[in-house]
């Protein structure tokens, strides 16, 4: 029995075939719809968004190459530019993928919050501080949410602060397991490292003895098993992020 201190390697998850495999199941599925087809506009902008990820790939591949035996303010700004860049990049490919569904996925200057359409304008997924993780952990929330809860501001989720008690996150933990999941699954689509967030850092209780991690690589496993659990606009996101970030 593994100990639930000891958190699970999510990068192993996902191998080159692993993800190669998903991609096709995922594909089956979506030729399996009635409506399945992409209009010529959408698939331009698709075109142009793979084009735009590989020269983002080679940008941080020849910064990764430098022979630099330490970092400094100028490989940080470099960092900073690259991460830009691929956070606009993620906020393009999603607000092309579901621009006829009236949403689109913004930077926030503060907190993570999503507002419901309101007077003709577009539902606004606003992700904390331009951070690209921030995002797609937004859009997986987003995913799972349905038509009702996608009418509410923030879901209609309760959310307690930091300082939370040990109910109050485990509370936290039951309803943050897809969530994570489905943001572990979109990271290893486009290459990046995965960490659960328990978002409690000043809890005074005993934390060790969480299976949150456990929970939330289980249900990662279970959705690369079963593409067909995966909520319907999650498929869709993660089929475009394999197809592009992960294609050969």
């Amino acid at each position: 029995m593994i100990s639930p201190t000891i958190d699970p390697d999510f990068s192993h998850l996902l191998s080159a075939l692993d993800a190669k495999r998903l991609l096709q199941r995922l594909n089956a599925l979506d030729s399996k719809k009635t409506n399945n087809h992409l209009n010529a506009k959408m698939k331009a902008q698709l075109e142009v968004l793979s084009k735009q990820w590989l020269q983002l790939i080679r940008t941080q591949q020849i910064n990764i190459s430098s022979d630099k035996p330490s970092i400094d303010a100028a490989d940080e700004n470099i960092y900073d530019d690259n991460e830009k860049t691929a956070t606009d990049w993620l906020i393009s490919l999603f607000n092309t993928l579901f621009s006829e569904q009236k949403v689109i996925l913004v930077r926030g200057n503060g907190e993570p919050e999503y507002f419901p359409a309101k007077d003709n304008q577009p539902a606004r997924i606003e992700f904390a501080h331009g951070f690209f993780q921030s995002a797609l952990h937004e859009c997986s929330h987003w995913s799972l949410a349905g038509k009702e809860r996608r009418s509410l501001s923030d879901f209609g989720y309760w959310y307690a602060p930091d300082g939370r008690t040990a109910a109050q996150q485990q509370a936290f933990e039951r309803v943050e397991i897809k969530p994570q999941a489905l943001e572990c699954l979109f990271s290893l689509a486009c290459g990046r490292n995965f960490r659960v967030s328990q978002d409690n850092l000043f809890a005074n209780f005993d934390t060790s003895g969480s299976t949150f991690a456990h929970d939330v690589c289980q249900q990662a496993k279970e959705y690369i098993v079963d593409p067909q659990t995966l909520p319907r606009d999650a498929k869709t996101l993660l089929q475009a992020l394999l197809s592009i970030c992960s294609s050969d």
